[in-house]
């Protein structure tokens, strides 16, 4: 059970996201300012908090910068502020991630989630080896035979998304909701960034080594030597 502190001032938001994230399992509190808030990060020592911006008596950033001084705690601003200045703002002074409202409520547990295992993880994570590929959560790097692959931001989240289930057939609809933060997005978004990774791996879809799709269920990141063994078996 995770337990999650809400800090919003709005009464209907504060209820709807109690009474949700209550049905799914979550161990909620609630706070309607930055202060009762941050008392309730000092005092209760959530797993996740989820802040809004616009509180009545502290501004959310300088609540942020207040939280990031006495603990590590994820924090996801959800705020109806959508303009990319606060975004980076928000996510400079500590925030982990960042949901503009309106929001569905399936969109923020996939949040959590996400922000959750990073945290579990923490920065002395070991990379992960998968042959001659070896990718680094903390440092955001992957190396194929000690080279350093070029990958953008959601390239290098869907190769790490994979790595983290190595052999495990991951559908295109978890991928983005983990790595896009998509509940109802299009698969060919998937597609796409596959092609492009795969074209940084030195494969095709017609001859994988690393990414091995599954028509009609998903992709899944495997051993090159893994493929070859069962092929020679």
């Amino acid at each position: 059970m995770t337990s999650i502190l809400v800090i919003e001032d709005d009464p209907s938001i504060r209820a709807a996201l109690d009474r949700g994230l209550s049905e799914r399992g979550h161990h909620v509190q609630t706070a309607a300012s930055g202060i009762a808030g941050l008392e309730a990060v000092l005092g209760d020592r959530p797993d996740v908090v989820l802040l809004d911006l616009g509180l009545p008596d502290v501004d959310g950033l300088t609540v942020i910068g207040m939280i990031r001084a006495a603990s590590a705690v994820p924090v996801i601003v959800i705020t109806a502020v959508d303009d990319d200045p606060t975004m980076v703002r928000a996510l400079d002074s500590g925030a982990d991630d960042y949901v503009v409202k309106p929001f569905r409520l399936d969109q923020v547990t996939a949040r959590i989630r996400a922000v959750m295992r990073r945290s579990q993880r923490g920065a002395t994570t070991e990379p992960i080896r998968v042959g001659e590929l070896l990718i680094h959560e903390p440092t955001r790097t992957a190396t194929l035979a000690g080279e350093q692959l070029e990958l953008a931001r959601r390239e290098f989240d869907l190769l790490f998304a994979l790595a983290e289930r190595v052999g495990v057939v991951v559908s295109k609809r978890t991928l983005l909701a983990e790595v896009w933060q998509q509940v109802d997005g299009s698969d060919r978004t998937v597609d796409v960034h596959l092609s492009w990774l795969r074209r940084k791996l030195g494969e095709t879809a017609a001859e994988p080594r690393y990414l091995d799709s599954v028509r009609g269920v998903g992709v899944r990141l495997i051993d090159p030597t893994d493929r070859a063994d069962r092929k020679t078996s």
